[in-house]
């Protein structure tokens, strides 16, 4: 019976999770709200939040799955990409643990780990699959051949979907984390032709700082005339400003289905959780007759359940890291 704890700390999330023979049996995350009043997160708060919230989680996440230290067979992190500060802490936490306990240590890509979240619960992708992984940091579309083998056939060249979204609602004056006001707000808002552009590259790769230009200009142009423009069509921005980003993005997932041939359709990461995008998704594999894959709300953010399912297949496997191992605040697939 295999016991691995596994810790993610790549931002503004301190998460621990314990997994048992592939099975998750905890999942604490410990949400820092102090980044709020800034507008987006602090990497140096966020390095010193991690510090303080990293045993308390850790041992709650043991407590929950009913065992102790001594019992675990290897200790888990999240290695990159990420935030450098908040990387270290995760990492010299674990790398301490699992020297003292002297049991092996597994590294983690935080952004593999994103994709096999789907392998935590039923119902499960086949192999191969397509995964359209979209947070704040990244927006990749990735070809899913095995647990452990995958390759990136799209990625964003300037700036991710997550990060449009949040720097789009700070334009709009609402709170960080914005992406989350965005949705609420769509929710109640019609969309409208704004004339946003839709862009559209050669090859299955993304591009947002245009769009992000675009809605900027567009916003002040309109307060011009109307200096309550935002306040009075809140609802109907929103509803256009996701609606802009959210066919962008399907648009690639469909041309990357039809090249690969491959109808297995998953996403993943923070913004998975936007229901508009949920309910696309859901909407497309119906038409298209894809079966898509959506992860539960806890595993969209960044948790350690995701990096516990990573660490269960790099266990089998025997791939372990020694003890220089050092984060990485870039790390490619």
């Amino acid at each position: 019976m295999t016991k691995i704890l596994a810790i993610e700390s790549s931002c503004d999330e301190t998460s621990a999770s314990v997994i048992i023979d592939g099975h998750v049996k905890s999942n604490l995350i410990a949400t820092q709200e102090i980044h709020r009043s800034y507008g987006g997160v602090v990497p140096e708060l966020a390095s010193r939040a991690h510090q303080q919230n990293i045993v308390p989680v850790v041992m709650e996440a043991l407590k929950k799955a009913q065992i102790t230290t001594k019992e675990l067979d290897a200790i888990a992190f999240t290695r990159g990409p990420g935030l450098l500060g908040a990387l270290i802490v995760g990492t010299a936490f674990a790398k301490s643990l699992a020297l003292s306990l002297e049991i092996p240590l597994i590294e983690i890509n935080h952004m593999q780990a994103h994709v096999l979240a789907h392998f935590i619960d039923e119902p499960k992708p086949k192999f191969p699959f397509l995964c359209l992984t979209v947070s704040g940091g990244h927006t990749q579309i990735v070809l899913v051949k095995d647990y452990l083998e995958m390759e990136v056939i799209g990625t964003t060249q300037d700036d991710a979907v997550g990060e449009a979204f949040d720097k789009t609602a700070k334009m709009l004056g609402l709170p960080y984390p914005g992406g989350v006001e965005i949705d609420k707000l769509a929710q109640k808002g019609i969309v409208q032709d704004y004339g946003l552009p839709k862009v559209d590259l050669p090859n299955l790769d993304f591009s947002f700082s245009g769009l992000k230009t675009a809605i900027l200009y567009f916003i002040r142009k309109q307060e011009q005339k109307n200096p309550n423009f935002i306040k009075e069509n809140i609802n109907d921005i929103c509803a256009t400003i996701q609606h802009t980003l959210i066919e962008t993005l399907l648009r690639k997932i469909i041309q990357a289905a039809r090249q690969q041939n491959i109808n297995q359709i998953a996403i993943a990461g923070g913004v998975s959780a936007n229901s508009e995008l949920r309910k696309r998704m859901t909407e497309l594999g119906k038409e298209k007759k894809w079966d898509i894959f959506i992860p539960k709300m806890e595993y969209c953010t960044d948790n350690a359940a995701m990096i516990a399912m990573a660490a269960h297949y790099k266990f089998l496997k025997q791939e372990f890291s020694n003890q220089t191992v050092a984060p990485l605040s870039r790390m490619s697939f």
